[in-house]
């Protein structure tokens, strides 16, 4: 037997102690690797064999107005999610939740058998009504969940449809500041998880997982809901009076170019879109509709010729006989046989287009379209809408004297309402012209903090302020004693342009008696606080001009809209120029304190009711100074004491 030396034992142990230490290090390695290397990936992917995920959507953010007013907001309507592996009994849950939805009980069964960790009952069962949210949790179903949920809800109805738009079933924004803002409104999904073996069976010695979601931010608009009433309700008269093909209504703040109000006809409930023609929600007719703008556009004429010093309103005249040829074409005043000799403020006053061609020919097409195209004519205002059109201006190449003189006085151009609201606004306001928006603030739903805001953005100094001054008083002459007189409000200072432009048809020829009629007013004319647009497409039996149709509608949305907002009344206006067959009105008279007998003399101009019984007269309604029709009825209140 070979003996083994002690050195070669010495040796295999040392051999065996290395491999079995090498061994137990890369055993060591691996653990270590695992533990602290890979060993989160690792618990990650366990937990995701083992967790099942129910998300929560977060609440959309509310949209209110400049004074916190809800424009849109959230109501609870939470949504049916079943897990069919923890469900005993199919057969007998299908029957239950089929009675609860109203749908059959072979489709309800596919839900509660369906081969996934867990299913939504869509469409039926999201975003329930009160009564079905009851019923499952009174009957406690095992695999049945309601998910927290919610559906939009606009407190207002139709009014703001177009400005505030739409969110779908899975709150997503689809139009209007819903869609424009959806990454803002939206916020963040939340998430309950709870563990389950392979069969799916819940664990219950593992305690649920609850990730909360984060809620979208609220918006706070600059929209004024008193002002956005107002127009509205205005719409609605003038829609039920004339039975136009469409109306729409812009109302501006001028001091930052923010929307104090928008409205469109036909308009549209918010939260019920699906039974709306798209034709309807996707026309928001202050950006998207591009029309000749008529004479509203002669302010711009009018602004650039001041600027440029090519004409004194008051010293310079014009005569007009009616038409003025350019280019062998004969342009025609709307006034058959013309208004005669005037001065340029007249031919403001009166809107008289040959007057205007000659403002035109005086600053020429260079000097004119400059100032067009500076005053935000022919591309888009960037107001934070979708469906923004941009309108149609000549190419250079193609202006000739006829083209030149008809843009004059607004014909051969197309623009939008909104253009033509923020450059009226520009000539105004000091010449500011500013990019118009509705976002005014995005506020924190849980702290009430502001997260950010939005700072008024000047686009361009258009003319000086002197140069507006002198537009404002013009402009108010307008109003006071020109075509514009309809929008004559008591007691403020309005200023303003009446529009009436004739619609181009399909084959490019202008339509016969199928106008668009446009007034476009501001008020205080001294410091403007609001700036109003209104026009009314083809309306039915009525003369067919600004005047008569929508300068009294801006004249009542501006009085009634300088009210809501708390302006005072201002000093210093233009009397108003009566013509017939209009009747100045007449201011009543302090009638306390004098007898019955002295009645008489107010009786020519006033209608005298009386109350109570006696000799004297003790109070009267409207009060003392207050300005009305004659006729009106006065009515006062009688006593037999002396109240002097």
């Amino acid at each position: 037997m070979k003996r083994v030396s002690a050195v070669t034992v010495k040796k295999r142990i040392i051999v065996v102690f290395l491999c079995g230490l090498l061994f137990f290090t890369i055993i060591d390695a691996r653990l270590g690797y695992v533990q602290f290397w890979i060993g989160d990936e690792l618990m990650k992917l366990a937990n995701e064999s083992w967790s099942r995920d129910i998300t929560f959507e977060p609440e959309r953010g509310q949209i209110v107005d400049r004074h916190g007013e809800v424009l849109a907001e959230n109501v609870s309507a939470p949504s049916v999610i079943v897990v069919p592996r923890q469900i005993k009994n199919p057969q007998e849950t299908a029957s239950e939740m089929a009675d609860i939805l109203d749908i059959s009980e072979k489709k309800a069964y596919g839900y509660v058998t369906r081969d996934a960790v867990y299913t939504r009952v869509h469409p039926e069962g999201r975003k329930i009504s009160d009564e079905q949210e009851e019923a499952f949790r009174t009957l406690n179903l095992d695999g049945v969940y309601l998910a927290k949920d919610s559906k939009r809800h606009y407190p207002f109805g139709d009014y703001l449809s177009h400005v505030l738009g739409f969110a779908g079933i899975d709150n997503q924004g689809l139009m209007g500041l819903e869609l424009y803002y959806n990454d803002k409104l939206d916020g963040e999904e939340g998430s309950l998880s709870f563990f389950s073996d392979a069969k799916g069976r819940k664990l219950e010695q593992i305690a649920d997982e609850y990730k909360p979601p984060k809620d979208g931010l609220n918006l706070k608009t600059t929209i004024d809901s008193k002002v956005q009433t107002i127009m509205e309700r205005e719409l609605d008269l003038a829609e039920s009076k004339y039975n136009p093909d469409g109306a729409l209504a812009i109302a501006v703040d001028p001091d930052n170019g923010g929307i104090l109000g928008m409205a469109t006809r036909p308009n549209f409930n918010p939260e019920n879109y699906q039974q709306v023609d798209p034709e309807i929600y996707n026309r928001n007719l202050p950006i998207w509709s591009t029309f000749e703008p008529g004479s509203t556009f002669k302010i711009i004429t009018l602004a650039s010729a001041l600027e440029e010093d090519v004409v004194d309103l008051k010293e310079d005249e014009y005569n007009d006989d009616g038409d003025i040829s350019v280019g062998g074409t004969e342009l025609h005043c709307w006034k058959s046989g013309g208004h005669g000799n005037q001065t340029y403020l007249e031919v403001v006053q009166n809107s008289c287009n040959p007057g205007f061609v000659s403002l035109g020919e005086k600053l020429g097409k260079e000097r004119l379209f400059s100032y067009i195209k500076d005053f935000g004519f022919g591309k888009k205002t960037g107001i934070d809408l979708r469906g923004e059109g941009k309108g149609i201006l000549f190419d250079p190449d193609n202006i000739g004297p006829v083209e030149l003189g008809t843009t004059s006085f607004g014909q051969g151009v197309s623009v939008t309402p909104i253009q033509q609201v923020m450059a009226v606004t520009a000539a105004i306001n000091g010449g500011k012209l500013y990019k118009p928006h509705i976002a005014k603030e995005w506020i924190d739903p849980r702290t009430d903090d502001v997260v950010d805001k939005i700072e008024p953005t000047m686009k361009e100094k258009v003319i000086s302020k002197s140069t507006s001054k002198e537009i404002r008083e013009t402009l108010e002459s307008v109003v006071a004693k020109g075509t514009g007189r309809p929008a004559y409000v008591d007691g403020y200072r309005v200023g303003g342009k009446t529009g009436t432009a004739q619609k181009v048809g399909p084959d490019g020829n202008y339509l016969a008696n199928n106008y668009i009629l446009s007034f476009i007013g501001f008020a205080p004319a001294d410091d403007p606080e609001i700036v109003v647009y209104v026009a009314v497409d083809n309306p039915k039996g009525t003369a067919q001009f600004g005047g008569v149709v929508t300068a009294p509608i801006v004249g009542t949305i501006i009085h009634d809209s300088l009210q809501a907002m708390g302006v005072e009344p201002s000093e210093g206006g233009l009397e108003k120029e009566y013509t017939w067959p209009d009747k100045p009105k007449v201011e009543v008279p302090d009638l306390i304190g004098r007898t019955k007998k002295e009645l008489s003399e107010f009786l020519t101009t006033l209608s005298i009711e009386t109350s109570g019984s006696g000799k004297y007269i003790i109070d009267q309604e409207p009060s003392p100074g207050t300005k009305v029709e004659q006729g009106e009825k006065v009515r006062i209140y009688l006593s037999d004491e002396n109240p002097s």
